[in-house]
């Protein structure tokens, strides 16, 4: 797709659309003339300079990376029109969409029957579905992992429901054990599992939790904004085994109770773009309201009757649409894009267990990959993190967690400062306990220490992943030699 020419189209649809309803004039007050918008976009050009090139492999930090070309056309297109499907009558069209991305989304995980919507962030989708879960079980606490994501402590405290962290095991996934112990107290309604936790991507034994919570009566929600998409190469046999994904975390969805994922993740949309799906469609009466000047016109049920947002942009369910016409949520279509990053972590996490520079902190469950500078003495055999083998003769001990720390530090400004060869990288803080789990050799000397973290989001990472890797591993062997920052 060549934007060059489709960025123009969408312009015209919305002008061709328009004539019909007859000519008028824009207020004067709007009017701006080219030459006086001409230096003013030319500031904002280089304002937008300041910025990281999600777009490119270079960039392995965040989970970011740009639309899909068609997503941005539709978004562009649909803007023009500036729909808000909080009401049918705020956009017809972009309605309709909407709920056809939602059940396509639905189907990909499996849920029988439904009732969700898109929503401006997986914040919000979690809290709304935190907030069905109290009104479920009233008086009774909110389980989630101690790897989930802040936001389910923070909407536990803003429900004012008591929230409880349950401990992770020594890959980073919610400890069943653990879980029984609370549930078994009876005070917990809602236990929130995560299929692909933010730090390390790690998924949650949802087959297991779902057994335990329905034999103590409590709900299931599933945080899969970042990993859902997953599902559908978790979902079909032969790109499970290849790819090496667990299935049965991701048969069980479709038998919890909620479901959050978000499209500007995996699903190669813009900002703001989440959703949440719950398997009964009954639960709309939780958000039951009246509204004396929306719902109008006629509708089975408009979108803002089973939401807490109201004003949500239809630009968002277009661009969405339109990127499903031609990318199905199937293992060879919308999958395709999700096994590129997956193939890129599985070997670079075979690379980074042969380097004498490097040490993985956990083999990857999804596509993050998590390591650190080895900053200990040479020629040591060292017992690998967990799932990994050990490290052979000739490799570097995990070191001084006060020294890994200074290290990764380094490693991650070198990457981003250098102006040739830059990098970008992340960093993920772990505690003492959670890191000798996994590399019992390292020697707790600080609370915490930080460990590299590469989202390999972008497809695109596993043609460049030989660069990546020799860039890394430069970076750390220079930082074994640079003076500590601290």
């Amino acid at each position: 797709m060549d934007l060059r020419y489709w960025l123009p189209r969408a312009v015209e649809v919305a002008e061709r659309w328009g004539e019909r309803f007859g000519p008028w004039r824009a207020h004067p007050s709007h009017h701006v003339g080219d030459e006086e918008f001409a230096p003013v976009f030319e500031r904002f050009a280089k304002r937008m300079e300041h910025n990281y090139p999600f777009f490119h492999p270079r960039y392995v930090g965040q989970m970011v990376k740009p639309p899909h070309p068609a997503a941005q056309v539709g978004y562009v297109t649909a803007m023009q029109y500036n729909p808000n499907n909080h009401a049918y009558e705020g956009g017809p069209a972009t309605n309709d969409m909407e709920r056809e991305c939602v059940a396509a989304l639905a189907a990909m995980f499996g849920l029988p029957a439904h009732v969700g919507h898109l929503t401006s962030s997986g914040t919000i989708a979690n809290l709304e579905a935190l907030y069905v879960a109290r009104q479920c079980h009233p008086g009774r606490g909110i389980a989630y992992s101690a790897e989930s994501h802040y936001t389910h402590s923070r909407m536990c405290h803003v429900l004012g429901v008591e929230g409880h962290s349950v401990p992770a095991d020594g890959a980073g996934r919610m400890d069943p054990g653990a879980l029984e112990r609370l549930l078994a107290t009876g005070r917990i309604g809602t236990v929130v599992v995560t299929a692909g936790t933010t730090g390390l991507g790690a998924v949650d034994p949802v087959h297991e939790v779902l057994a335990l919570a329905r034999r103590h009566g409590a709900r299931v929600h599933v945080d899969a904004a970042y990993g859902g998409f997953f599902a559908l190469l978790a979902l079909a046999e032969d790109p499970a085994r290849r790819l090496g994904i667990d299935p049965r975390p991701w048969r069980a969805i479709a038998g919890c109770d909620s479901v959050v994922v978000d499209p500007h993740k995996h699903g190669l949309q813009p900002y703001g773009c989440g959703a949440v799906l719950f398997a009964d469609p009954g639960i709309g009466r939780h958000f039951a309201h009246d509204s004396p000047y929306t719902y109008f016109t006629d509708a089975e049920l408009h979108l803002g009757e089973i939401s807490l947002e109201c004003s949500r942009a239809g630009a968002s369910a277009a661009a969405l649409w339109l990127t499903l016409q031609l990318l199905p949520l199937t293992a060879d279509g919308f999958g395709a894009v999700l096994a590129g990053g997956r193939r890129a972590a599985l070997r670079w996490a075979e690379l980074i267990k042969r380097s004498p520079e490097l040490k993985l902190y956990q083999s990857p469950q999804l596509d993050i990959v998590t390591y650190f500078p080895a900053t200990g003495p040479h020629g040591v055999p060292v017992a690998g993190p967990t799932g990994c083998p050990a490290t052979g003769p000739g490799s570097r001990a995990p070191g001084h967690l006060s020294q890994i720390d200074a290290a990764s530090e380094r490693m991650l400004r070198a990457g981003m400062d250098s102006p040739d060869d830059p990098l970008y990288l992340s960093v993920l803080r772990t505690d003492a306990a959670a890191f000798t789990r996994r590399h019992p050799d390292a020697v707790p000397d600080a609370a915490t220490a930080r460990v590299l973290r590469s989202v390999l989001i972008k497809p695109e990472a596993e043609d460049h992943l030989d660069l990546l890797h020799e860039r890394v591993t430069r970076l750390a062997a220079e930082s074994r030699l640079q003076p500590s920052l601290h």
